[in-house]
């Protein structure tokens, strides 16, 4: 539920793209469209090489290759610096192909060294590592034919890139995060050298040098990243015309330029953009920066249920740098703002860029990638269009609930008048919170020793982090605004002062035009089928219609001042911690 409605267009029929003012495009630059395209998109590598690596991906191979590590250190008595390599290479197979040109003749000579000719595992390890031998060099042909497809297509044109791109970010997080992690890693290594006990020092020791190469990986991804971002900031780069929206998913989806429809995306690249605080005022830079960093981690929490993600409006842009598998580029569009009344419509003439009016320039978006260009497959195009077909049709159920939401609670709210009203947990926070608990339990009790109280310990702290606010969250809003439940104290936002109220996928979030105020939520699982089979409308779904009503409309707000304030949380907290201690100590 949210309080920001747009003007929808009819089923079927999609919007003109966001037109791009002339002075916004480079002389000379060429609409990338037609058979140019094509060429560049049926240049791609096979469905069987991965090229499109999500966090997932990499969770679910990792411990096949611990596993597969762990093997070769007790059995085949490798030494453990040289086992960790087995999932070292399926990270840098997915993420990093690079790497692997020479890591696969080394993992391959190792396997020869240590393995019989007649030995099983030996020879699946030997036809593995080929395999992702082959991968990387396939990747990465094909990587430098799009490059040269991207170059053929911009016809010698180059432009600088606006100064609005803002310095140089790209790669600082992951070569800080990599560093990090090579220190744990390293950290590891050195706890272990003392032990006594050879099998655990051995698979202590294989984890740890993962860590570290881990680490290592992390960083030169950055560092890499870090470069190509640079070069684009350097002597004129090669530019497309291009159209672009941002994808449910968040990252920038690429079309072609006649692709008005938005049928075929060629590539997606997650993007960032930059502020320049230097030409606000200060109070205009807080409001600014308040408000984005809102936007950001409600488009994240928003992202957590895809029937609540519809992808932006179509938009022309101007692509600097030769996009291809793992490429930085800067993408320069039109704002996503829906255009004044009198403004263009109708077809685009892709070969004439409309004119800036008079008066002042229309405000353009110029994003940089923080991550790397991803082309798509076929297949995976009409994956993501059937799956944004079925989430359409779930949208507009749930879009049909929330209406009724609306609406029964505008009745019960000018029928009933009271003081204050209340909203508090119910039984989606309290069926979520038992399966915490047991979930914490069954991971928390199942070791012994020393390795139960370290990992019952962590899971201990975020179980008293967020099981009060999920068994006893309240809101309670009276005459002045509302009162929010807190660790310490209740929060207090005016109505004035309300931002944003939303139920966002499975998260109730409330925020405030306060710099001050941090941002309020609770969350609880739903399951949106069940919603959609029986007609019934999510507690949540309720809530924020509520509170949206009251915001809009003063006279449904209550008349009297909440005066109890309520019980802080940290006392239930303190309570979960003492009795989680004690079971840790005297469960068996």
């Amino acid at each position: 539920m949210s309080t920001e409605l747009e003007p929808q267009f009819p089923a079927g029929v999609s919007p003109p793209p966001r037109r791009l003012p002339a002075f916004a495009v480079p002389d000379g630059s060429v609409a990338w469209s037609g058979e140019k395209t094509e060429v560049w998109a049926r240049t791609r590598p096979p469905l069987w090489v991965p090229a499109r690596t999500r966090p997932l991906h990499l969770l679910a191979v990792v411990p096949g290759g611990l596993i597969v590590g762990f093997w070769l250190a007790n059995f085949a008595e490798v030494p453990a610096a040289l086992a960790a390599l087995v999932p070292l290479q399926l990270v840098w197979t997915l993420v990093r192909p690079e790497v692997v040109r020479f890591s696969a003749p080394a993992l391959l000579l190792l396997l020869a060294w240590y393995g019989g000719s007649h030995d099983v595992p030996t020879l699946l390890g030997l036809v593995a590592a080929t395999f992702t031998w082959a991968a990387a060099e396939i990747r990465l042909s094909k990587r430098r034919l799009q490059r040269q497809w991207a170059l053929a297509a911009t016809e010698g044109v180059t432009a600088t890139v606006p100064d609005e791109v803002g310095p140089l970010r790209r790669g600082r997080f992951l070569m800080g995060f990599g560093a990090v992690l090579a220190l744990v890693g390293a950290g590891m290594l050195s706890a272990v050298s003392g032990w006594d006990v050879a099998t655990d020092r051995h698979e202590v020791t294989l984890v740890g040098w993962f860590v570290v190469g881990w680490g290592l990986t992390t960083s030169l991804s950055g560092l890499l990243g870090r470069r190509r971002s640079a070069a684009l900031r350097g002597a004129p780069v090669p530019v497309l015309r291009v159209l672009v929206r941002d994808g449910a998913d968040g990252d920038a989806e690429v079309f072609a330029a006649d692709d008005v429809a938005a049928l075929r995306p060629l590539f997606t690249v997650a993007t960032e953009r930059w502020y320049d605080d230097a030409d606000e005022d200060d109070e205009g830079a807080e409001e600014r920066d308040g408000r984005s960093e809102r936007d950001a981690l409600l488009d994240a929490v928003e992202g957590v249920d895809e029937d609540d993600d519809q992808p932006g409006p179509l938009r022309e842009a101007v692509l600097y740098g030769l996009p291809h598998d793992g490429a930085e580029i800067v993408i320069v569009s039109a704002a996503e703002a829906p255009e004044a009344p009198g403004g263009s419509g109708g077809s685009v003439d892709l070969e004439k860029p409309e004119a800036a009016e008079d008066g002042a320039p229309p405000e353009l978006v110029v994003e940089s990638s923080s991550g790397p260009v991803r082309p798509l497959s076929d297949r995976t195009v009409r994956h993501r269009a059937a799956r944004q077909r079925a989430g359409a049709k779930r949208h507009t159920v749930h879009e049909e609930l929330r209406a009724t939401a609306v609406t029964q609670s505008r009745a019960r709210l000018g029928d009933e008048h009271v003081s204050v009203r209340r909203w508090r947990a119910g039984w989606p926070d309290w069926s979520a919170a038992l399966f915490m608990v047991v979930a914490i339990a069954a991971v928390g009790l199942y070791p012994d020793g020393l390795t139960r109280y370290v990992l019952g310990g962590f899971l201990g702290v975020f179980g008293v982090l967020t099981l009060p606010q999920m068994l006893t969250w309240r809101i309670t809003a009276d005459r002045s605004g509302l009162w929010l439940s807190g660790w310490s104290r209740p929060r207090h936002v005016a109505w004035d002062d309300l931002a944003t109220v939303r139920c966002a996928g499975s998260v109730l979030t409330v925020d405030s035009r306060q710099e001050s105020f941090e941002l309020w939520s609770v969350r609880a699982e739903r399951w949106r089928w069940l919603e959609r089979r029986l007609r019934l409308v999510h507690p949540y779904e309720r809530t924020a219609a509520e509170i949206t009503a009251l915001w809009q409309e003063p006279s449904l707000r209550p008349e009297g001042e909440y005066v109890g304030r309520g019980l802080p949380l940290w006392p239930l907290s303190a309570v979960l911690a003492v009795g989680w201690a004690a079971v840790l100590v005297l469960v068996p």
